[in-house]
């Protein structure tokens, strides 16, 4: 089958997501951490900017290779790995973006003025930080399947 603009469109929404998440993820945010060892706190507002920008980059991707899947296979895009990949990859993004992350800063908020971060505080943000990171981990192999399963 000939690749039309769109799935050569889609290919590089792709790229762009999923690189996205690889690098920033696994390059860029432990990077951070590892020269800017002494001031965590710096390391961990960039980073958090950082995983902001790529979930933009997602929602943005996620709509247009949505729309792209049903307008090329319509109804039967409900029955694609591809297109439910995306859905989760979507769904993941969202609520790492408006639930977790708004809990990982209320959470410093809280720790911060009462210099707490080695009491409960710290206990609460290592478990929503696991909770996300889980999250991007599945979201970033979720992003493997879109790449093998982008030709279907």
């Amino acid at each position: 089958m000939m690749m039309t603009w769109s799935d050569k469109l889609a290919w590089l929404v792709i790229t762009l997501w999923v690189g996205a998440l690889w690098v920033v993820g696994y390059v860029v945010a432990p990077s951070l951490f590892s020269q800017l060892a002494s001031d965590k706190q710096l390391a961990g507002n960039l980073a958090g900017r950082l995983f902001e920008l790529v979930a933009y980059i997602g929602f943005a991707s996620a709509f247009f290779l949505i729309v792209q899947r049903l307008l090329r296979s319509g109804w039967s895009a409900f029955r694609q790995g591809f297109f439910w990949a995306v859905v989760v990859m979507l769904l993941i993004a969202v609520g790492g973006q408006y639930y977790i992350q708004p809990m990982m800063a209320d959470l410093k908020a809280q720790a911060l003025p009462l210099d707490v971060m080695q009491s409960d505080f710290a206990g609460q943000f290592s478990v929503v930080h696991g909770v996300a990171s889980v999250g991007y981990l599945v979201q970033s192999l979720l992003g493997v399947v879109l790449i093998f399963k982008s030709r279907q």
